[in-house]
């Protein structure tokens, strides 16, 4: 018994270090390498091979073969068995939606979201930010509309690219507001399409909303709102994609003003 206890402890020591303020810190190298490659796939502009992501991190391949093999077996990774290329699954966004904040904040938008689509036959989209990326965590489409425009929860870009995340960011006090889009950048390679990011950015603060032509598809009007906390910052934004009709003429003005009243609603059930 005490052979064993001194084995045991001395296999522990190993993964443990002083720092010079003799501070004791852990390490976990199974651990550390299966988030290396979740954090690898989810910044990579498409799906890697177990070779380019070991070459990427400077690992051998056997080391993280056994490490993709766990994580495509627990669902956090999936597997494209033409190419046998590696991509994150919806699993950290399934975690994610389970936290009771999530749940929560979901809970309270969708029905003002439905009234709101129902009302003007639009599909609305709920986004959060995290780690510089925006997500749809909900959407509602209305049933009854022929044509419609709406992205799948989990869906995401860069924070400072999307008008969802602009809107986000615009709320926030002026450190955080400058580590969010520092976030974004690092995953554009440090550039941004928008000449003058902050300058956009604050326009949407003074104005308190957006209205704008998507970044992204042509024929698209984005019009999008914050959801805010007790302390005025932005934890959530609505996002409305407006597709253009040829043969009907959208009142946005109207469009805007109503879902900000969503959104204060939305804002205020919160608490």
């Amino acid at each position: 018994m005490v052979s064993h206890m001194k084995s045991s402890t001395a296999d522990e020591t190993k993964d443990v270090a002083m720092t010079n303020e003799d501070r004791v810190v852990y390490s976990a190298p199974a651990l550390e390498k299966g988030l290396d490659i979740l954090e690898t796939l989810a910044v990579a502009p498409e799906p890697m091979t177990a070779r380019q992501i070991a070459e990427e991190l400077g690992r051998s391949k056997n080391e993280i073969f056994r490490m993709v093999y766990v994580l495509v077996e627990r669902g956090y990774l999936q597997r494209d068995p033409a190419t046998d290329r590696l991509s994150l699954s919806n699993r950290l966004f399934e975690l994610g939606m389970r936290s009771p904040r999530t749940r929560t904040l979901v809970e309270v938008a969708l029905p003002a979201m439905e009234e709101f689509a129902n009302a003007f036959g639009h599909a609305t989209h709920l986004v959060v930010v995290s780690h510089g990326q925006t997500v749809v965590i909900a959407n509602v489409a209305p049933p009854w509309t022929a044509f419609n425009f709406f992205l799948q929860p989990g869906y995401g870009n860069a924070a400072t690219e999307a008008t969802s995340g602009q809107t986000i960011i615009a709320f926030q006090p002026l450190e955080r507001r400058r580590a969010m889009i520092e976030e974004s950048l690092s995953l554009l390679g440090g550039k941004s399409s928008f000449a003058n990011l902050d300058e956009e950015i604050d326009s949407i603060a003074s104005a308190g909303s957006i209205v704008a032509p998507s970044h992204f598809l042509v024929g698209v009007v984005d019009i999008c709102a914050p959801i805010l906390d007790k302390s005025g910052r932005a934890i959530a934004s609505v996002v409305v994609p407006c597709i253009q009709h040829r043969e009907r003429e959208e009142d946005y003005e109207q469009i805007r003003a109503a879902l900000v009243d969503r959104c204060s609603a939305i804002s205020q059930e919160l608490g």
